[in-house]
């Protein structure tokens, strides 16, 4: 693991980083942004929990980029591996037989517990061929999602979502029922942990008669809510999610593309919960983002029904050998590395900071955590619970907390009232301090301005 005093120096700064970003501004289109906003920071190259841009300035990364450098910037075991391949074969067609694939896919039926794996390049399609599959192998046509979910861009997957991105692509695609979510802390329910009966499963048991169980083909779920929240659900909603499906023969889904492969300190955030879905869908996490790859894993039973039963979806990309032999090595750091034993450890103490945050800052309603990924929700009022900006978007002070933290090179993920901590599970226990002491001065920031405005009234 790479300490703060053992990183390289940084390097020089890039001579023409304006021109670098007027270029991609000139001839590329960004997601989930108005074309022709302010000129998109240059990244040059990065170590570890570090990355570098344009002007030499090193940034703490306390994102992984997207939830997804988990083995942090520029790992050497990954850069060799991903060579190697190179040099091997860059290429070899979905209807080929690789080393690369072969080992990939017995590694993750020996990770997960399931049988066989459709590779896609990423996590919308890998959702995307879930509910084909799921489709296919039961003959029924709809699917039970959650509200505040997001499962990808791609015209099914983005309907399958209740995140607000949905709402400007919408009627899309048919056969959708969406349910509310095990959200404790804004219960949609009215009910609080101790007076709690699992309305957020019992509920969606209602849903399914209401919708007829014959027709539902599969429930699909985020293993832990991750851009809309990150939601943990109670320690027995997996267990009762699992029996209502096992009830009416739906299948369960659990997309990890956020929550999987070490971001909890397990392979999946669902083996804290001990059951195993019929299908999990995975990407960012599987290979940490240093190639395109994504995986819809399936049971036995399911492998069993496409011995005779046509597959109907296909891949140009699907086995990528590069991308194959990079998850391969990837997997191997993870275990080699101690990777999950440090989300486990860190993930303790982070949990700890969070509480201590909690209790200090009027602006921090809740805490939620799991491993190293972990989020606060931030209010107007503790008491009221406001939100310190509406669902679907933003508000001065959230402006204020992110512009404090970019002040001080920390690149942090916030959304709504959202503020994530989710840091490369190399990190070290001096660099996740450091982040969260620069969380401490922007939410004292924003609890100045709100006691500012308060005593204005």
């Amino acid at each position: 693991m790479t300490s703060t005093e053992e990183r390289p120096s940084v390097p020089e700064p890039v001579a023409s980083a304006h021109d670098i970003a007027q270029q991609n501004r000139n001839y590329t289109m960004f997601s989930w942004s108005v074309q022709g906003g302010p000129l998109p920071p240059v990244m040059t190259g990065g170590k570890g929990s570090h990355f570098y841009d344009g002007d030499g300035q090193s940034w703490l990364d306390f994102s992984s980029q997207l939830i997804n450098l988990n083995i942090g910037h520029q790992h050497p075991r990954m850069l060799e591996a991903i060579k190697k391949q190179v040099d091997t074969m860059c290429f070899a067609g979905p209807s080929f037989a690789t080393e690369p694939r072969g080992k990939l896919g017995q590694k993750l039926a020996e990770v997960t517990g399931l049988a066989k794996t459709f590779f896609t390049l990423g996590g919308s399609e890998a959702n995307e061929n879930a509910i084909k599959i799921a489709r296919l192998v039961t003959g029924r046509d709809k699917i039970i999602t959650r509200y505040r979910s997001y499962h990808g861009a791609t015209m099914g997957s983005m309907t399958a979502s209740g995140d607000p991105r949905r709402w400007p692509v919408e009627p899309g695609v048919p056969g959708v029922v969406r349910a509310f979510d095990p959200y404790c802390y804004r219960c949609p329910f009215g009910k609080t942990p101790d007076s709690c009966g699992r309305e957020c499963v019992s509920h969606i048991d209602e849903i399914i008669q209401m919708e007829g169980p014959d027709s539902i083909a599969a429930i699909l779920v985020e293993g832990i809510t991750g851009s809309n929240g990150l939601l943990v659900p109670p320690d027995d909603y997996y267990l009762k999610l699992r029996a209502l499906c096992d009830k009416y023969g739906i299948l369960l889904i659990t997309d990890e593309v956020m929550s999987g492969f070490g971001r909890t300190g397990k392979w999946l955030a669902t083996q804290h919960y001990g059951i195993k879905p019929d299908i999990v869908t995975c990407a960012k996490g599987l290979t940490s983002g240093y190639m395109p790859l994504g995986a819809c894993i399936v049971s036995q039973p399911i492998a069993d029904y496409f011995d005779t039963h046509m597959l109907w979806g296909g891949l140009t990309y699907s086995g990528h050998p590069v991308c194959c032999a990079a998850a391969v090595e990837n997997l191997a750091i993870y275990e080699d590395e101690g990777l999950f034993e440090n989300a486990l450890e860190l993930g303790a103490y982070l949990g700890q900071r969070l509480e201590a945050m909690k209790a200090r800052y009027a602006c921090v309603g809740d805490v939620r955590y799991k491993g190293l990924f972990s989020v606060l929700e931030l209010v107007k009022d503790k008491a009221t619970k406001e939100p310190l900006a509406p669902f679907g978007g933003t508000s001065p002070e959230m402006g204020q907390l992110a512009a404090h933290l970019r002040s001080k090179h920390v690149y942090a993920y916030s959304r709504f009232n959202f503020l994530w901590v989710c840091p490369p599970l190399v990190v070290t226990k001096e660099e996740l301090d450091a982040g969260l002491d620069v969380y401490e001065e922007a939410l004292a920031l924003v609890d100045a301005t709100l006691a500012g405005a308060v005593a204005a009234d």
